[in-house]
């Protein structure tokens, strides 16, 4: 980590969440801030496994992996770090995620201005506290975007923010392709079948592998890929097994490696998960599958994008498995309910 701050530029200091959908979502948050002061320099403290994500933003000067361990307190190590933070003289700490031991960083830091929600036990740590109403919670990217402002009880639409933004030049695009084997000339499809926060988000393995045999029908080109994290590489060889002519990816790809085959894709078909909002946010044609989650409070924000949910009447659940045991929020979701947007985006496809 270089200690010494860019001469003349104010430095503004980012603390990430732990979940990729909500470091895409916090991105308006930095346009934002950049409206305000064009000259100010923005770092981001991340977790590496995040890192990728706020490198394919133009906002971001630079981006510094945390060495900490998930869950850990390490507050020797936090000290320690925080002594090399402080040498780079930041003015301002947004500190996203709402737990005690990410606002001590930015304190021990001696950072003179440090914003975020009031959390668990920050008081002091956090000195200008922002609240959000648990009982009706604002939607992800307005939850963010707030930050920027002096703290308020109001809530801008998302429609009113700036969209989440991601760019990835072309020999990124170029160097993705080959590293997997994939034609660059030929249609990508990309599937994202898994979901970090548990398998109640998860539309079955045979409706993507039904979906898979019907695009492959109809566009005998296409190519399909299916990716996620090596959690997720089971749920993708099941429905490989289905749909021989998918690739399982899942656990292959580094996450700048996923970034760039997203920001190629003809259409990507989403659970509600990180890879959703990276695909919004790099602008691609999105179905994106809502089952215990609300498709409100994280929509995706592409020019062209078809959020399904059944909207039944125990969701959202926000639960991690099905507390009903029937799971029929994504069940009942059939593949024609997603074929029928999905093949209009692909024949929309320039040619």
């Amino acid at each position: 980590m270089s200690e010494h701050a860019q001469a003349g530029a104010a430095r503004t200091l980012i603390v990430s969440p732990n979940w990729i959908g909500d470091a895409v979502m916090a991105q308006p948050l930095l346009r934002l801030l950049k409206e305000r002061d064009p000259q100010c320099a923005i770092d981001v403290l991340a977790p590496a496994w995040v890192a990728p994500v706020w490198r394919a933003m133009s906002e971001v000067e630079s981006v510094i992996e945390a060495p900490f361990r998930h869950g850990a307190l390490q507050l020797r190590e936090r000290w320690r770090f925080a002594q090399a933070l402080r040498r780079r003289g930041y003015a301002a700490a947004y500190v996203l995620p709402n737990t005690l031991k990410f606002a001590l960083i930015p304190w021990l830091a001696g950072i003179p201005r440090r914003v975020g929600y009031r959390g668990e036990s920050r008081y002091g740590l956090i000195n200008v506290m922002h609240e959000d109403d648990k009982s009706a919670p604002r939607p992800m990217v307005s939850f963010y975007a707030a930050l920027a402002h002096a703290p308020s009880a109001k809530t801008v639409s998302p429609s009113a923010l700036p969209r989440p933004r991601l760019t990835v030049d072309a020999a990124q695009k170029a160097e993705a392709f080959a590293s997997v084997g994939l034609r660059p000339d030929a249609p990508l499809v990309v599937f994202a079948p898994g979901a970090e926060f548990g398998s109640a988000k998860r539309w079955p393995t045979a409706h993507f592998a039904q979906l898979a045999q019907g695009i492959v029908q109809t566009h005998p080109s296409a190519q399909i890929a299916l990716l996620g994290s090596a959690k997720d590489g089971p749920v993708c060889e099941e429905i490989c097994s289905s749909a021989t002519m998918a690739h399982n990816l899942a656990g292959v790809t580094a996450l700048d490696q996923a970034i760039a085959l997203i920001a190629s894709a003809a259409a990507v078909v989403s659970n509600d998960s990180g890879l959703l909002h990276i695909a919004s946010a790099l602008n691609r044609p999105i179905i994106a599958l809502y089952g215990p989650t609300d498709p409100d409070h994280a929509p995706p924000f592409s020019d062209l994008a078809v959020s399904l949910s059944l909207r039944l009447d125990c969701a959202p659940c926000r639960q991690r498995e099905c507390p009903l045991g029937h799971h029929r929020c994504m069940q009942d979701l059939t593949v024609d309910m997603v074929w029928q947007p999905l093949q209009a985006m692909l024949a929309a496809r320039p040619k």
